[in-house]
């Protein structure tokens, strides 16, 4: 049996806490949410990444002849030019580990930390073999630290951790070789101290700009593909090649996949009987056992229309997909809906369940067979007395369908389809 027996359910996202930003940081403290945001803006950084470390190489080697100018054709300019050499071969190292690794969302970061720690690295060893152009290195690093802090995609928190690391062992080199005066020494260290400073507030902002922005679109994202009153997915987001995604998916891989449609019995009674606003405690009570019997962020709870919900279940075989079918069954028929003024309402669901093993089937299989069979199932349970479960696997040779009469305690073979 492959689903699993606890599972917390997926749920719509909470403004409060899955994109909530600490004050200081400049990622999201959820981590599933920063994930989502660094696969959203990939194509993007990747793209960045590419230019800025390949301008930032060329520029680097280039420099090799300020080196030549000052040193003359010496062998500490030979050794300059292949640590310079080492920086444009880790910037390209690190281009082509974006692009080995198109879909990763650790590659950029990898990169991007490692040419910055070799290139402020290569900066030192320049410094020391060149001392007495401590204004101009100066300068230099000021501009290093804003294209570290700016312009090359990386973790504010990585991007600060190499910055002022730097700031410190250049301060520290340049003390030791005391070529500047301690009023000259101290202003420099100021300045340093204020590039860093306004480099963390920028990049902090420029962080915290796109996540809020990244917020405000899956909100309106998700307010498009999820229905209002229960929260769970609706037909648009089904139909907008999920499922068939899903599919392709299991296809390639040979896994199980394993689809419920299931109906909440003689809902038109209960809207009659009660009203509508009962009716809708009714659906947001089901959906919220639906949510809570399924795992967060595998399956997928969808309300397919009126009071008929539909759950994609991936890499589940069909004993575990009755399992939860059962499961659900027994619950809502055990645990009561409330209305406003307290009085329980108590309602069943009847349950269809299609799964395909796609290590053994070899017939095409796509979005509207899965449902038409999960629906016909469902229709069989409906006409043999609601709340039961009907199940059946799609195989290569003809389906053996199975139903079982839960309320009576009485398992019943419906025969060969």
């Amino acid at each position: 049996m492959q689903h699993f027996e606890e599972g917390h359910g997926e749920h719509p996202p909470n403004t409060r806490t899955d994109f909530e930003l600490p004050p200081f940081a400049g990622a999201f403290r959820h981590p599933e949410t920063e994930r989502a945001f660094l696969r959203h803006h990939l194509v993007q950084t990747q793209t960045q990444l590419r230019i800025t470390l390949g301008a930032c190489s060329c520029f680097y080697v280039a420099f090799a002849l300020t080196d030549v100018a000052v040193l003359g054709y010496s062998a500490e300019t030979l050794l300059l030019l292949l640590a310079r050499c080492l920086v444009a071969l880790t910037a390209t190292a690190g281009i082509y580990l974006v692009a080995r690794y198109p879909r990763s969302i650790i590659a950029p970061t990898l990169a991007a930390t490692a040419v910055e720690i070799v290139g402020m690295s290569t900066f030192m060893l320049i410094v020391l073999y060149r001392p007495h152009e401590i204004p101009w290195h100066a300068m230099s690093i000021s501009i290093m630290l804003v294209v570290v802090y700016l312009f090359i995609p990386n973790s504010l928190f990585n991007a600060t951790a190499v910055a002022l690391f730097t700031t410190v062992v250049f301060s520290l080199l340049v003390t030791h070789i005391g070529a500047l005066s301690t009023s000259d020494l101290l202003t420099m260290t100021m300045l340093l101290i204020l590039t860093n400073t306004f480099g963390i507030v920028a990049a902090r902002r420029y962080h915290r700009l796109w996540r809020d922005e990244f917020r405000v679109q899956t909100s309106l994202q998700d307010l498009s593909i999820r229905d209002s009153l229960t929260g769970c997915y609706n037909r648009r987001y089904l139909q907008n090649r999920f499922l068939e995604g899903e599919l392709e998916r299991a296809r390639r891989y040979q896994r199980w996949l394993t689809v419920i449609v299931c109906d909440i019995d003689h809902f038109k009674v209960i809207n009659d009987n009660y009203g509508h606003l009962v009716g809708d405690a009714v659906l947001c009570h089901f959906g919220e056992l639906l949510h809570s019997s399924t795992r967060k962020q595998i399956d997928t709870v969808v309300r397919y229309g009126g009071e008929e919900f539909l759950l994609v279940l991936p890499e589940t075989d069909l004993p575990g997909g009755i399992h939860l079918a059962e499961r659900l069954r027994t619950t809502l028929a055990g645990r009561p809906a409330y209305s406003n003024d307290g009085q329980p309402v108590m309602t069943t669901a009847s349950f269809g369940v299609v799964a395909v093993n796609f290590a053994e089937v070899n017939r095409p299989v796509d979005q509207q067979t899965l449902i038409a069979t999960a629906d016909e199932l469902l229709y069989r349970a409906k006409k043999a007395g609601r709340n039961r479960v009907e199940f059946a696997e799609m195989q290569t040779k003809p389906v053996v369908q199975s139903g079982s009469d839960r309320a009576s305690g009485r398992t019943e073979d419906s025969g060969t389809a």
